[in-house]
């Protein structure tokens, strides 16, 4: 080989390293978040929904039992990023985040204006302002420098699905993409941590529409994801925080060498291999991400489960593997704790079954009760935002802002329609009907729509090695006993 030669290799290795490193650098991460953070999710109405950061903290609370944080909802329907600088001094900052997550662009870029002749003028004019309201919200970001800042970007807005008949607005994808250029490059200029989620949620609904041109993850109307583009949603802020390949728990047992081969994230004792039977004791660490088959949105009929169908999330991020190698041929039963969880062959087995997609053992039984938990602590989080809105689109313009006096009552009630339409919209009133309408102090106020919000230990997670995982306030504290018995012929 010449020297020539030499060189040139050697050159195109260390080209090939920069461009590795580079396509590193390039990748979306967010690190993860530590015990003791707590996390501000700002946004508009798909943050105000409350779904896809309560799924993040729902992963955190199944996953790291013992990494203690806390994420509160500071979405507002109809916010664009004017709207949320205004609100920025008055109810985020003061909750003291070590995290502020932010995201805008769906109103900003405007609706109506697309059917308008001039559309093209009229969309600069909503980018412009969104882009000068942004340069506020940036200068007082970078005022509060302890806090962490991450930028994510709106949902998409799905131009091309034939499910929704209404809200087509042609040309407001273009803006939303012209306001994510700044928010990327504000993100990168101040340091901040930044996430594409239109980029990865367009991609999958092209995807999907090539083969359904009806599908959509925000089916209703194009601009709301439904349950299932939620959790899509929180499994990208997952991935991005690095959590893909990160197991539940991962046990590997050899029963012709009766040994343990693996046990990440838990821990296998008293194996034992006799004719007939093969059991052990199992302590996991995580619980799994308890999927939820409910459809928990207004008006509509999205699950979660929807999602599983166009993200890897069983597979990348809720995997609680067993794998039994060595075992004859034949069909198996497991029973976890005596309760038969199901039959699978010996090739199976060795192939290795994922717990967490079973719905009967008693571990996702577990991880159930801290997802209906959750879902409890959401909905009383939203009444609060359904207060705030109210607080910023009503009293705020009349100068009436936290201002609980008989004047903002007035305002207020000059909203509420006559007693015999109440119970129709019922949902929509702001003020919950058991308490009289009349908050004579802030005291009463606290006492009676806050403290329930801040009582938070009847939902946390009390770290207590129970039964073979981590549980709220159980006090057994025997292990799983697992067992894989043949099926008689």
């Amino acid at each position: 080989m010449s020297m020539r030669s030499h060189m040139k290799r050697k050159k195109m290795f260390v080209v090939l390293l920069v461009l590795s490193f580079c396509s590193q650098l390039m990748a979306q991460t967010i690190a993860p978040f530590k015990a003791g953070d707590k996390i501000a999710f700002v946004g508009n109405s798909i943050t105000d929904a409350g779904f896809y950061h309560s799924y993040i903290w729902l992963y955190y609370m199944t996953r790291f039992p013992d990494r203690r944080i806390q994420i509160i909802n500071k979405g507002i329907g109809g916010d664009d990023a004017g709207l949320i600088n205004n609100r920025l001094h008055v109810e985020v900052f003061p909750e003291k985040p070590t995290v502020l997550a932010l995201t805008f662009g769906m109103n900003d870029s405007g609706y109506f204006e697309y059917l308008n002749e001039k559309k093209d003028s009229l969309a600069q004019v909503k980018w412009q302002k969104s882009f000068d309201s942004y340069q506020q919200v940036e200068a007082k970001l970078k005022q509060h420098i302890g806090i962490r800042k991450i930028i994510f970007t709106t949902a998409p807005y799905d131009e091309t699905t034939t499910s929704a008949k209404n809200n087509y607005y042609p040309g407001k994808t273009k803006t939303i993409e012209r306001i994510i250029q700044f928010q990327k490059a504000s993100a990168q200029k101040n340091g901040w941590e930044f996430l594409d989620l239109n980029k990865e949620m367009t991609a999958i609904n092209l995807q999907q529409q090539a083969k359904d041109p009806a599908f959509s993850l925000s089916p209703g109307d194009r601009i709301h994801p439904g349950v299932g583009g939620h959790l899509v949603m929180a499994y990208f802020f997952l991935k991005a925080q690095g959590m893909a390949g990160k197991p539940v728990a991962d046990v590997a047992i050899d029963a012709t060498a009766k040994e343990v081969l693996k046990q990440e994230n838990c821990t296998v004792t008293n194996l034992s291999i006799q004719p007939g039977l093969l059991a052990f004791d199992y302590l996991a660490k995580s619980l799994p991400f308890p999927i939820d088959t409910l459809p928990r949105m207004w008006n509509s009929n999205s699950n979660q489960r929807e999602a599983l169908a166009v993200i890897p999330f069983m597979a990348e991020m809720n995997r609680e593997a067993l794998q039994v190698k060595g075992l004859l041929p034949g069909t198996y039963t497991l029973k976890i704790d005596e309760q038969k969880i199901g039959d699978w062959t010996a090739t199976d087995f060795a192939a290795g079954i994922n717990l967490a997609a079973h719905m009967n053992t008693p571990q996702y039984q577990q991880a159930s009760v801290i997802r209906d938990l959750n879902q409890e602590r959401m909905e009383i989080e939203r009444r609060f935002r359904q207060y705030n809105w109210m607080e910023f689109d009503v009293l705020r313009e009349k100068g009436l802002l936290r201002k609980h006096n008989q004047q903002a009552l007035d305002s207020v009630m000059a909203f509420v329609p006559p007693l015999s339409n109440r119970l129709i919209l019922s949902t929509h009133l702001l003020v919950p009907a058991p308490v009289k309408v009349r908050p004579a102090s802030t005291t009463v106020w606290e006492k009676h729509f806050l403290a329930p919000l801040r009582l938070m230990d009847w939902c946390r997670l009390v770290p207590i090695p129970s039964r073979g995982v981590t549980m709220v306030r159980v006090t057994a504290t025997n292990t799983r006993a697992l067992k894989v018995l043949p099926l008689p012929n």
